[in-house]
């Protein structure tokens, strides 16, 4: 990692909000399908194959993640239908933005609250996107040794997108252009498409053969894509064969910070007790009806 990190402080003050917009993966809402960040995933290929200039999607798709952290579903479209205005609805956002936005550097953190206003609606998304979003993830596998399966698997739309967004706040720290490992983030998945994922452990024995195996289908998926769009990404996915140039960095970064934080998330979520819900997060919260709640968890038992 470049001198610009000034080690571990920046970015051990970075996790925390990166956990949060992780867990964008593991909300849902009723008026789509699939996760938030499959929502989000789905939504960028979309507004990119529409032509949309690439560094408008990567600052305001990365901005509503932010804000997202806290939100979670509650978005403009959100507010707009239960009637706020546009000014109100954003103020929301700005707020909830702000709210976690101080472990970021402050002039990437300026350029991404304004461009909250900038997230707009999409058409269908690409098939390539409804395939990762339905293509789970193997999860940690090693050579030689059984599976560990965990569920609910996440999706490679999951991973990808939340490799984007984290490439692009981890940008500055590596002196990075943040729009440039958005889209190695989005694309860095195009093989799985068409290839299940058996982890590192499939990699080893595909052997010699992976590479062309990757390249092939990768290739098969850029194809398919308008022209000035599939050439810009054949070019930003060169950064992926070593971690040398900054926007390099900041894409093998987010992608292995989000692998372990992964893991960690379901270590955590296997280790969650009752009594953390009762008394950390106070699931029985103050109000008229508080200690009518307490007396009857008492009367049951619990």
């Amino acid at each position: 990692m470049t001198a610009t990190t000034s080690g571990p402080a920046p970015l051990g003050g970075l996790r925390p909000l990166l956990a949060e917009i992780g867990d964008a993966k593991r909300v849902r809402t009723a008026g789509a399908p699939g996760s938030l960040a499959e929502q989000a995933f789905a939504r960028s290929w979309a507004r990119l194959l529409a032509g949309e200039d690439a560094g408008t999607v990567a600052l305001s798709e990365t901005a509503a993640a932010v804000a997202r952290a806290r939100l979670a579903g509650v978005d403009a479209a959100v507010l707009a239908a239960a009637g706020l205005s546009a000014d109100e609805a954003q103020a929301v956002l700005r707020r909830a933005f702000d709210e976690v936005a101080g472990a970021l550097d402050g002039g990437l953190a300026g350029r991404l609250r304004a461009a909250l206003p900038g997230l707009r609606g999409a058409g269908a998304p690409p098939p390539l996107a409804v395939a990762l979003n339905a293509q789970p993830r193997a999860g940690a596998t090693a050579p030689g040794k059984p599976r560990v399966v965990v569920e609910p698997p996440e999706s490679h739309g999951d991973h990808c997108f939340t490799v984007a967004v984290y490439a692009t706040l981890l940008a500055p720290l590596m002196g990075a252009d943040p729009v440039v490992p958005f889209l190695v983030g989005l694309a860095h998945h195009l093989h799985n498409v068409v290839l299940p994922d058996a982890g590192f452990a499939g990699e080893v024995l595909l052997g010699d053969q992976l590479d062309r195996v990757i390249g092939t289908l990768e290739e098969r998926e850029l194809t398919a894509l308008p022209a000035p769009l599939a050439a810009r990404l054949r070019e930003v996915l060169l950064l992926r064969g070593d971690a040398v140039a900054p926007e390099s960095q900041a894409f093998h970064a987010a992608d292995v910070l989000d692998r372990v934080l992964q893991v960690h998330h379901h270590a955590r979520a296997a280790a969650f007790t009752a009594g953390q819900a009762l008394d950390d997060l106070e699931l029985v919260h103050a109000g008229p009806v508080q200690a009518f709640h307490l007396d009857v968890l008492a009367a049951a038992g619990l």
